[in-house]
């Protein structure tokens, strides 16, 4: 089984200055921590205007800066938000391709639709169609990616003409792709679309075996992928605080596992909020007596965390992401945390992580075959097909050659950008402007 951690980059109030650049680097000195300790993931989100509990907007610029301070551990998306009205899917194909040459091929593309009415609201995104949005654009980046030229595509949300999207990815046919998942239908659409699952859900070990099993199952018989490859995983996160007393683990961790738990409920699901007003970290604090805590599950000492993770792995799990950074947690208590599960902890299940990945895809490799057997491809355009464009600066001077036949009677079409062949040659006339 694998291992990540996870970012959101969260904040509770009062804020003070320099908190925000603190935190970030802060972030920054654990990802180089993990690599260190040959942990395989870090994974960082992406969300606008959920203040306090993540402040993390713009993913690939951290990401970015982790690629020049580590050497192995993977980049993982967790997510990129897909709708058009947040990034555009050419965009989209640029970033992730630039960080994967940039971290030299280590980059896990995670998309998502995002139901936080917040973000929904503030891009203008509508809730009924995010899901169809979301489809069409994770299946047109990826095109982008592959093909040389991309052709082109009118959809329902988003349309392009046909252009060259560069640079192309170290990963090919392009970086694997996951999407987020807080319900088990959405671990079924993972496994439809040929993707990993992110599954941002708490459940225990024995829960997880009916995800998993369920994933599988249809990854088996239903899969049609919608990228160029197959990346058959399942994540799950947990709450992470390591310490050989227990007290001292839940001292450390607990406070902020709850916070992070409670705020993710404040956007989602009950919460009012008046943007740059409300405090959600005092609204906790009011709340706090009257939350369970009985799902701290990867809070403890290291033999309780290491059966914690051992029914993960019993279950399936491909990989465990812990959620280390929540509240107010300390940076010091995290780094020592994690110290203490590389050294203690990883080695049991790194040791049989390889062989248990390579029996895995034995294992599915007919299925996958089939799959990418039942995927219609986009269609390549041939050379000849391929439109030719004119430079502004030529469509300007051949506009104006318009207007002069015009006047003389005489008519001429130029189009609205694919100018091919000018009536005189508009270079001469731009450089005479020059």
């Amino acid at each position: 089984m694998k291992f990540g951690i996870f970012y959101e980059h969260q904040l509770p109030k009062p804020w003070t200055d320099g908190a925000e650049q603190k935190l970030f680097h802060e972030a920054l000195e654990q990802v180089e921590l993990a690599d260190r300790l040959g942990i395989d993931y870090a994974w960082e989100v992406e969300h606008h205007f959920l203040e306090e509990y993540s402040h993390s907007s713009a993913p690939e610029v951290f990401l970015a800066a982790c690629s020049q301070r580590t050497k192995n551990i993977r980049l993982g998306h967790g997510i990129c938000l897909s709708p058009p009205g947040y990034n555009h899917p050419a965009r989209v194909a640029e970033r992730i391709a630039t960080l994967d040459i940039v971290s030299n091929g280590r980059v896990d593309w995670g998309t998502g639709e995002s139901s936080s009415l917040m973000e929904l609201g503030g891009f203008r995104v509508p809730v009924e169609e995010k899901r169809a949005m979301w489809a069409e654009a994770v299946e047109q980046t990826a095109n982008m990616m592959v093909m040389s030229p991309y052709p082109g595509f009118e959809g329902k949300y988003f349309s392009m003409p046909c252009r060259n999207v560069v640079p192309k990815p170290v990963q090919r046919p392009h970086p694997p792709i996951w999407v987020a998942c807080s319900k088990r239908e959405t671990i079924h659409l993972a496994a439809r679309c040929g993707i990993g699952a992110l599954t941002f859900a708490f459940v225990d070990p024995a829960e997880a075996r009916h995800w998993v099993d369920d994933y599988y199952r249809i990854l088996k018989t239903e899969c049609v992928p919608i990228g160029h490859s197959i990346n058959p995983n399942i994540c799950m996160v947990s709450g992470f605080s390591v310490h050989p007393d227990k007290d001292e683990a839940l001292k450390r961790g607990l406070d902020g596992f709850m916070f992070f738990g409670f705020a993710l409920g404040h956007f989602y699901i009950f919460g009012e909020h008046k943007p740059g007003r409300t405090d959600v970290w005092q609204k906790y604090q009011a709340a706090r007596g009257m939350m369970p805590t009985n799902e701290a599950r990867g809070i403890g000492t290291p033999d309780e965390v290491r059966r914690h993770l051992r029914g993960f792995a019993e279950a399936g799990v491909d990989q465990v992401c812990f959620v280390q950074q929540g509240g107010n947690n300390r940076h010091d208590h995290i780094c020592e945390s994690l110290e203490l599960f590389g050294r203690d902890i990883m080695p049991e299940f790194k040791e049989r992580a390889a062989e248990r990945e390579a029996r895995k895809l034995e294992m599915l490799a007919p299925y996958l075959e089939q799959a990418m057997a039942r995927k219609q491809k986009m269609r390549a355009l041939a050379d000849d097909e391929v439109p030719t464009y004119m430079a502004l600066g030529r469509q300007v001077v051949a506009t104006s050659q318009q207007a002069e036949i015009s006047q003389d009677g005489k008519t001429a079409d130029f189009g609205r950008g694919d100018i091919n062949v000018p009536l005189q040659d508009p270079a001469k006339k731009v450089a005479a402007a020059q």
